[in-house]
């Protein structure tokens, strides 16, 4: 089974490298440049996939990552989410959220096991469940 990531950033060439790197790995993945939009798409059931995790920046215009993660909670209050950021002290934003924090630059080994543990988790947590 290919699991399928989300990938929130509004900078195209950030989100295109990130993108190549996990489609590289094995993982399908879904691009969104804008976190509304996204919400929006969890709102109507619009993925064409089960998304297993989310990976999303913290800086984006409109709304930045906090603000998405709390809105995405109230969707999907246990879907896995990582978080990269260029500002360490952003961490801080997302106490009590669940989700896991990276600082950039991250390099494509770290995201990989960033997402390779997350992603394990919630197979664990599936086969637990229909176990």
């Amino acid at each position: 089974m290919t699991e399928a990531l989300l990938l929130i950033d509004d900078n195209a060439v950030q989100a295109v490298t990130r993108q190549t790197i996990l489609k590289r790995a094995g993982y399908c993945v879904i691009a969104a440049l804008n976190p509304g939009r996204a919400l929006e798409q969890f709102r109507e059931d619009e993925f064409p996939l089960d998304i297993q995790l989310v990976i999303t920046d913290h800086i984006m215009p409109g709304m930045n990552g906090a603000t998405f993660v709390r809105e995405l909670r109230k969707l999907r209050p246990h879907l896995p989410v990582l978080v990269i950021s260029g500002l360490e002290e952003a961490e801080a934003e997302y106490e009590g959220l669940d989700v896991e924090f990276r600082v950039k630059p991250l390099q494509p080994d770290s995201l990989l096991e960033s997402v390779h543990t997350l992603v394990s988790s919630v197979r664990s947590e599936r086969l637990r469940e229909a176990g």
